[in-house]
């Protein structure tokens, strides 16, 4: 019998897989109200050669950007789908929106903030097809400074559904497509920008879930250079919102506090204590940027790093800016608003910054909404996190059942007096570890120990003696 994950979503309170896209008859009903309005009256800017890039046959498609060269700087311009005019406040779509928070994803189907008519549909920035859109245009100098900002409504036109991977590749070839030709120089800037600003950006691959003929397996996904880079894009506009909104003295902001001085001390002695080249007066944000990730030591060092990002939330504000603005993981204020149809947050950040740009006062249910968001946002970003735990858990259970006494070949990411936790070099399972002397940041031999497919989670042991 193939494996699935209906007990992860019911312990979790998350619908069966086949009722996954599932909504109330009047949120269905409003959805298709919405979806044949037609397209508004709005500027026309469908003459731009937006691209998107998502992963392969994604339709819930957030963000289109086109991006040029302007003297020895750039300018950007970035496409958001536009939700905020067209989803009525109050009505059920919000409603159940609100509800929900954010769309939640497990391998067997995914739990969507709005109905796919829109999300996947009318309002889902597909190629060769005519959207509203809030329209960014960000102007970058030549040291990846922000400079002119504005964001409006417009009319806008995808002429190409690109994929991570695929554009990784044009750009290893040297033939990246005309509208994002600039990503990699562009993003570059910007990342050592906001290593600059002290940010604590991490490299670490990720384990993710795939399908495995009738079951699942885990994967270790490394991020490439394009990940890195369209990300920065959207950090851009995200820091660039929080400044109009800091401005404007009303917003909503996703924060998260700066380390203490001893914590960031005690990183930078573990990564002397691993090997790794401090230099003097190097920052953590810089011995992070110049890491190798293919190094042990380093996925060793960028787990240590995980424990300076604590504390992450949401401050709303209209009048008094938070006491606390800053993102530490990101180096500067920062705003959600470019992921409206997979977030709610971000439909109300985009109000904010339209009406700012607008000259005109923020809307009524968008500053009644701002004080109830925050909590909203982190109810569901708990619930997202459980579930991206549950479910590589489960597949770790799952891959390893009836492997108990087998041996594998691991790096140690963490260790203390009596054991810590390893990464196994295939399958690529992250798990706790029992035996003293384990040696962070290196190599080792493990044995598995326990397989508790009850509580999803698995056990190795370590002998000094085994050490490879």
């Amino acid at each position: 019998m193939p494996h699935d994950f209906a007990a992860v979503r019911a312990e979790l309170g998350l619908p069966p897989s086949t009722d996954s896209d599932r909504f109330p008859a009047d949120v269905l009903a409003e959805a298709a109200v919405i979806a044949t309005a037609g397209t508004p009256d709005l500027e026309d800017a469908t003459a731009i050669p937006f691209v998107t890039i998502d992963p392969p046959g994604a339709k819930d498609l957030d963000q289109a950007m086109f991006l040029e060269r302007v003297g020895r700087g750039f300018r950007v311009h970035y496409a958001i789908a536009h939700l905020g005019a067209v989803i009525p406040a109050g009505g059920a779509v919000d409603t159940e929106a609100r509800r929900r928070g954010q769309t939640i994803y497990l391998p067997d189907g995914r739990i969507p903030l709005h109905p796919a008519t829109l999300s996947e549909g009318a309002l889902s920035l597909l190629a060769d097809q005519v959207r509203g859109a809030a329209l960014w245009t960000i102007d970058v100098d030549e040291t990846g400074q922000a400079g002119d900002v504005s964001v409006r409504r417009a009319l806008v036109k995808s002429v190409a559904q690109l994929d991570y991977d695929g554009v990784q590749a044009s750009f290893d070839a040297g033939t990246p497509h005309p509208s994002v030709e600039a990503l990699g120089d562009l993003g570059r800037l910007r990342l050592a920008l906001r290593v600059s600003l002290g940010a604590i950006e991490l490299a670490l691959p990720e384990q993710e879930v795939v399908p495995d003929g009738d079951g699942w397996r885990v994967v270790m996904r490394r991020r490439t250079d394009v990940d890195a880079w369209n990300a920065e894009i959207s950090l851009l506009t995200g820091m660039a919102a929080a400044q109009l909104m800091l401005g404007a003295g009303t917003g909503l902001l996703r924060t998260l506090p700066p380390a203490d001085d001893e914590s960031l001390a005690g990183f930078l002695r573990t990564a002397r204590t691993l090997g790794i080249a401090v230099p003097d007066g190097a920052t953590v944000s810089q011995v992070l940027a110049a890491l190798d990730p293919d190094e042990p030591a380093a996925i060793a060092l960028m787990r240590e790093a995980t424990g300076l990002l604590r504390g992450a939330g949401y401050e709303a504000f209209d009048g008094e800016p938070p006491a606390q603005p800053l993102h530490a993981g990101i180096g500067a204020p920062y705003a959600h608003v470019t992921a409206p149809l997979r977030r709610l947050a971000d439909r109300f950040g985009a109000e904010v910054c339209l009406a700012v740009c607008a000259g005109r006062d923020v809307p009524q249910w968008v500053r009644e909404a701002l004080p109830t968001l925050g909590e909203i946002m982190k109810a569901s970003d708990r619930l997202a996190s459980k579930a991206d735990r549950a479910v590589v858990d489960q597949a770790e259970v799952w891959e390893l059942a009836g492997r108990v006494g087998e041996t594998f070949e691991a790096i140690v990411v963490r260790a203390d007096r009596d054991g810590g936790e390893v990464m196994l070099i295939q399958p690529p399972v992250v798990a706790s570890c029992t035996g003293a002397g384990l040696p962070e940041g290196e190599h080792v031999t493990v044995v598995l120990s326990d397989v508790d497919e009850t509580r999803r989670r698995v056990t190795f042991s370590y002998d000094e003696g085994d050490m490879s």
